[in-house]
This record gives structure tokens, sequence and C-alpha cells, in this order.
């Protein structure tokens, strides 16, 4: 085995990147990364029937989307290609007539069956442990096909073939893999290779706790680029999916990831997938954005809204950006800001309605305001503070119409900031268009 950690992951592009694999190429990446090894990436397509173009894109859409770059495979070439498993046929006959020459398989009704050394076989899985299957009782261990009658060769065959071809040292994968490492196992020994370390990772559930299914909602990679998720966040909770950073942080980079990551503090217990979690750790991790940085992040989605982003755009991004959770809500979150035609919402406006006093607090603001000598954040509040005074009313009673007024929102950010982004003119114009709706 080679001094070098080099670990894979091998999809089939048989349907979309699901959030499972996408976990165990991150757990393959982090691993190889930490280690200053390679991570490879091969594509197990052998299924013709059930293969894509789309699905085998989206495969690659998403890895690169996610920010896990593979040092070898498609794309990229390397020492052990070719990296499909449909071009790689050749060596699997010359893997295949080892086993006859060690006289390991014989023929059964047209297929090939690989005949098991009739011992027990233990295996020490990095995440499971020690883990013992008797292959003395045939019965429940039948010999294996390794080859159709067809000549096509099974997964567990080609999958031994690639590992020991690329010098794969760890093997990192679900633990529905976990039972098939024995047979592995075994045929690596009739093949005279050195077995890779192995490493079985929780499976992925519902909140339910069903398996997480790829027609679940959220079991989709690709459902999250564009959606408001940023790849950062949806690596981060991930990560958090049967890892633990022996820590009360949650919140991490892909470098403090690199560096923290260790397949001895992976869980043996499923994780459980939990969408307003991973939507908290999207929001922490725009939270962390520099202004900049956001702001650039949001632009597109503004624009996909046709809203328009004018010179004040990255201060307006700034107001909202500890509000909302994720990118794909700044649209409606910048509306008011950014257009002058916005809806207000039910609940305010009937709080606007049963307030008796709402028509003389808006008259009362529209004069403070507009008699400021200077527009500022100091000069409006005690303009505020002296117009409440006049009418009899408390300072924070003016705050609520006010809002309402210039969002058309009971909550937001700052109304000093709102005040300083709108200017004067529209202020006043949102506050006489509000009074005349109350009639």
């Amino acid at each position: 085995m080679s001094d070098t950690v080099r670990t894979r992951f091998a999809p089939s592009p048989t349907g979309y990147l699901h959030v499972g694999g996408a976990r165990t190429a991150l757990f393959c990446w982090l691993y190889a990364r930490k280690h200053g090894g390679q991570f490879v990436l091969r594509v197990e397509d052998t299924d013709e029937a059930r293969n894509t173009e789309e699905a085998k894109q989206a495969i690659f859409d998403g890895l690169a989307w996610l920010g896990l770059d593979w040092d070898e495979g498609p794309a990229k070439g390397g020492d052990c290609g070719p990296y499909f498993q449909s071009e790689r046929r050749a060596i699997y006959d010359r893997y295949f007539e080892k086993l006859v020459a060690a006289d390991r398989v014989y023929e059964s009704e047209g297929a090939w069956r690989f005949r098991f050394d009739r011992k027990p076989v233990t295996m020490h899985d990095l995440v499971c442990g020690e883990v013992t299957i008797d292959y003395r009782d045939e019965s429940n261990t039948p010999d294996m096909v390794v080859r159709r009658s067809d000549g096509s060769y099974v997964f567990h065959f080609v999958n031994v073939v690639d590992d020991l071809e690329m010098k794969i040292t760890h093997v990192i994968r679900g633990e529905d893999h976990l039972m098939n490492t024995p047979k592995h196992l075994q045929l690596i020994e009739a093949l005279g290779g050195v077995a890779p370390a192995y490493a079985h990772i929780p499976l992925i559930q519902n909140a339910n706790g069903s398996k997480m299914s790829k027609r679940d909602v959220g079991a989709a990679v690709g459902d999250y680029i564009g959606s408001g998720y940023t790849p950062s966040a949806l690596v981060n909770y991930l990560a958090l999916l049967g890892w633990s950073s022996k820590s009360e942080e949650e919140i991490f980079t892909m470098q403090e990831l690199t560096e923290r990551f260790s397949l001895e503090a992976v869980n043996r217990s499923p994780a459980r997938f939990d969408a307003e979690k991973c939507a908290w750790v999207n929001q922490q991790h725009l939270l962390r954005m520099s202004a900049a940085d956001f702001a650039a992040s949001a632009r597109e989605y503004v624009v996909k809204a046709d809203l328009p982003v004018g010179e004040n755009f990255a201060a307006a991004a700034a107001a909202v950006q500890e509000k909302v959770r994720l990118l794909s809500e700044v649209p409606e979150a910048l509306r008011f800001l950014l257009v002058d035609e916005f809806p207000i919402e039910e609940s305010a406006w009937e709080k606007i309605q049963a307030n008796a006093q709402a028509g003389a607090i808006l008259q009362a603001i529209h004069g403070a305001l507009a008699g400021l000598g200077e527009w500022n954040a100091d000069s409006a509040k005690a303009a505020l503070s002296d117009a409440a005074a006049s009418i009899g009313a408390k300072a924070g009673a003016m705050m609520f119409p006010l809002r309402v007024a210039l969002s058309g929102k009971s909550g937001g950010p700052d109304l000093m900031v709102i005040l300083a982004l709108l200017g004067r003119e529209r202020c006043l114009q949102r506050i006489e268009t509000l009074q005349s709706k109350r009639g």
C-alpha cells in the first residue's frame, strides 16, 4: 500500500448527486487533504441502461460547487486511468485471468463464481470496529458471482480491482457497504493485493428516522445550487452529519474542517437531516461574510427577481444581512429599499388600522421629518422624540407606524438605517401614501 494517502469517491451516474453521496465525497476529500494525499474521482458507469449524461454532469457540477476538487479523475487525468469503469474492461479481464490461473473461479450456469476461502474473515473498520464474517458455512455465504453470463463484471469485482489499480489506501463509504467488505478482502487476498483501510460512515436519515432516499425533499445537492445556500454552509452542515468536532463549535470554514477532521470522531449512529438546522448553518455563514462579499453574493438573486440594483445596493444589502437565512430571501427583504411599490403585511396593516392614534402619529412624524435641517440619525431621533411629545405619546409609539410606512413590514433593519438609505423625499412620500391608504 502506498505511503501517500489516497481516497476515492466512486458514484454511479444513474441519478443526481445525493447529499449522502456528497457527504461521503466530503469525508474522503477532507481525509486526503488533511494528510497531504490525493482525492480520486472515478465513475462507476457500467450500468448502461440507467446511466445518463445529465446525471454524470450533475455529479461533476455538484462536487465543483461544493469545492470538492479531485486530483485525479474525469477532466483531470492521472496515472491510474481511465477513470470511467466503462473504459476499463481490459483491466478487468486481466485481473479475472489472475483468478482463473489461481483456480479461484469456476463456471456455473454460464456465469463465473469466485470460490471463497472457507474460513472466518475479520476486518477492523476505522469507524465500526471489528467485524467478522464466518465463511465456513457455505449455506450462508455461497460463492459469489464475479462475471455474469453476458460477460459483464459485478460491482464487487470491479470495485476491488479499481481500488488496487488506483492504489487507494483508505476506502470511506456508507455503512450499507459494511457487509460487502469481507467479500472484498477475500478477493484482494486472492489477487495478491494489499487491502486498503476501510471506514464505513453512518447513513443519513430523514428527521423522522426513515432512510433518506433520492425522492426526499432536500436530498439532491443540485437543489441547493442557486436556491440561497452557500457552498461553504452546505459543506459545513454535511460535515456535522456523522462527525463531531468534540467541541461546542458547529460553524467551520473548509480550512477549519480540514484541520479538525478525523475518522476517529465519526459517530456510529445514523445522522438525521434537519432542514431547519441546515438553514441555520447557512445563516451563520452569511453573518460571517464581509458586507462586500454578502452584497456580491446577494446581487444575482436580486437581479433574478427583476429588482433594480442601484448605487447604494451594497449599503442596502448590509442592512438586511442579519435578517436573512438564505440568499434567496434577500430580494423580498430588500424590496422596500429598492422600489417604492411594495405590499404591506396584513398583520401590520391590521395593527395600524386598530391604532386610534396612528393618524396623529403619522402626521406628527411627517411634520417633524419635513422640518429637519440636516438628515442624519441623531437629528431624526431627536425630531421623532419631539414629535411624540407634541401629541402626548411615548417615543416608542412612533416607531411601528413609521416602520410600516417606510417598509410595509412589522420588523426589519434599524429604522435609522432605513431613513438614511431612503432619504428625506422618499420617506415623506411613503408616510403620505400610508396616510392616504388609511383614509
